[in-house]
């Protein structure tokens, strides 16, 4: 089992920068793949960013250049920081996991690029 705790989010104005976090714990030896994904009302949920074990990171089109992945797995940790913010960067934020063939959620944090 992996529970995930994440942390950050809030309002912020157009162009303006916020970081998540995500620290995972639980009984498991190495976590496969973290994650961000997002949903705003009445959409999907979609994949922000992800990054790999071995620190391969992927990133929807929408925050390529903006947005910004780490992790440290020593203490199962990932951020995303998110800079150059957008109205449309409106959503709750879920944190994410995938633990051999099992994927995992975070409750969820709001971000609201407003002005």
């Amino acid at each position: 089992q992996v529970q995930l705790v994440e942390s950050g989010g809030g309002l912020v104005q157009p162009g303006g920068s916020l970081g998540l976090s995500c620290a995972a714990s639980g009984r498991f030896l190495s976590i496969n793949t973290m994650g961000w994904y997002r949903q705003a009302p009445g959409k999907q949920r979609e994949l922000v960013a992800a990054i790999t074990r071995g620190g391969v990171s992927r990133y929807a089109d929408s925050v390529k250049g903006r947005f910004t992945i780490s992790r440290d797995n020593a203490k199962n940790t990932v951020v995303l920081q998110m800079n150059s913010l957008k109205p449309e960067d409106t959503a709750v934020y879920y944190c994410n996991a995938v633990y051999g063939v099992s994927t995992y959620w975070g409750q969820g944090t709001q971000v609201t690029v407003s002005s």
